[in-house]
């Protein structure tokens, strides 16, 4: 249904996943660039169809989003069918996933040593809220903790003074799975390299702590001496804040209202500045303040965010990114996750992976080959076990006595 989608650049990659929930996503990737992702659900099956919001046609789009281009299989784990099958399809993959609490294989007598036992090339990747370690290893948790965890997200103000959750990125919840697609791949290259794989973990606490790096490994060098870090020359060495808490009240770096909404101007470069004044005929704004040659923002200027502010208000949005272009002025347009989709760039680079394929329309993987369509996913998010009489013939060779046997046994759920 849809159109054809070619074979992708891990064509020949199989991954087993046994996951619960969005952290699931670290082999979305991997399923969009064209790995075999075999979903090894529970006879339950996971309860990411139901969870968050929208659902679409029954399901929800956290589910056909993470779970997109894989196949579903249902084994009982707790029945000695169940693992002998599991054990059948670690023997013909290259990684096998845990997205879950940590030791959840290993409850199942399924650990890294009992897959190595079976399989010593493959790669074991184990994704948790707070990692196999430290104090937090067994505390329940979903995705915003992460984020509040590494400082990330604070609260805000709430009805009745309360405090609430604001609107935000979740980043613990994206990093990790993208950190550890990048150690997957990294490992796989190894393992057919040497014969030996690995047990890789990620934290999706550590992930989001480690996106947001510049934060704290700037408030780490402050604790420094002062003689040792400084401010940059153009604060005259002040110790700003780190990230962009300095640039609250930045003049030639901030957002400005446009005719039809708003724009990040970005001339922190003396060079930049001088391209903008000219463009606009403006060049005496230059000459009173021709500022720092690199990372000045004209902070705290008033008079001059009072005058930008009423040249920006006389074009549009889209004026403006024209104007950017044709003078060399960085500029850029400001949207929101509602609106970005009628932006040309994002028309132009992210074309939707159509519903009549995955159910939702969904954006695609953003890395692509040149001259290619970006990566997509073959198939829709599976239907709980829906694969799994096609899986088990066609990888372990199970013919139709077999899996009417394990299915007597409940080892199919």
């Amino acid at each position: 249904m849809g159109e054809r989608v070619e074979p992708g650049l891990l064509a020949g990659l199989r991954v087993v996943e046994c996951s619960m929930l969005g952290p699931g996503a670290v082999s979305t990737p991997l399923a969009d660039l064209g790995a075999d992702v075999i979903k090894v659900e529970p006879p339950a099956g996971d309860y990411i169809r139901s969870m968050s919001w929208p659902i679409v046609e029954g399901d929800s789009l956290l589910h056909l989003h993470v779970s997109r281009g894989k196949r579903s299989v249902i084994l009982d784990l707790r029945t000695a069918g169940g693992r002998e099958a599991f054990l059948g399809l670690v023997r013909t993959a290259d990684v096998v996933v845990e997205a879950m609490r940590p030791g959840g294989l290993d409850r199942r007598d399924l650990g890294y040593q009992r897959l190595r036992e079976a399989n010593p090339a493959v790669v074991m990747f184990t994704i948790s809220g707070y990692g196999m370690t430290g104090p937090y290893r067994e505390l329940p948790s979903h995705g915003i903790a992460y984020d509040a965890w590494a400082g990330t997200v604070q609260p805000v103000p709430g009805p009745g003074g309360l405090p609430s959750i604001p609107d935000h990125t979740s980043i613990g919840i994206t990093a990790g799975p993208l950190f550890g697609t990048a150690a997957i791949l990294a490992a796989v290259l190894r393992a057919r390299q040497t014969g030996e794989g690995c047990h890789l973990e990620v934290a999706q606490s550590d992930a989001a702590a480690a996106f947001d790096w510049l934060r704290s490994e700037g408030h780490r060098a402050y604790a420094r001496p002062a003689d040792e870090v400084t401010g940059n020359p153009s604060d005259g060495y002040e110790r700003r804040p780190p990230g962009t808490a300095g640039m609250a009240d930045g003049v030639r770096y901030q957002f400005y209202e446009s005719a039809d909404g708003h724009v990040l101007f970005m001339a922190s470069e003396r060079k930049f500045w001088q391209n903008f004044c000219t463009a606009i005929g403006r060049e005496d704004l230059f000459r009173a303040r021709p500022g720092e040659a690199l990372a000045d923002h004209a902070r705290g200027d008033l008079d001059l965010r009072r005058e930008l502010n009423g040249i920006f208000r006389t074009r549009t949005t889209a004026e403006w990114v024209e104007l950017g272009l044709a003078h060399d002025v960085p500029i850029g347009p400001v949207n929101t996750p509602a609106t970005v989709a009628a932006d040309p760039q994002f028309a132009d680079r992210m074309p939707w992976q159509p519903a009549d394929r995955l159910v939702a329309d969904q954006l695609p993987f953003p890395v692509r080959v040149v001259g290619e369509a970006p990566p997509a996913a073959a198939r829709r998010a599976p239907r709980r076990g829906e694969h799994t009489a096609e899986v088990l013939a066609e990888v372990l060779g199970y013919d139709p006595a077999t899996l009417g046997r394990l299915r007597a046994e409940g080892a199919l759920g």
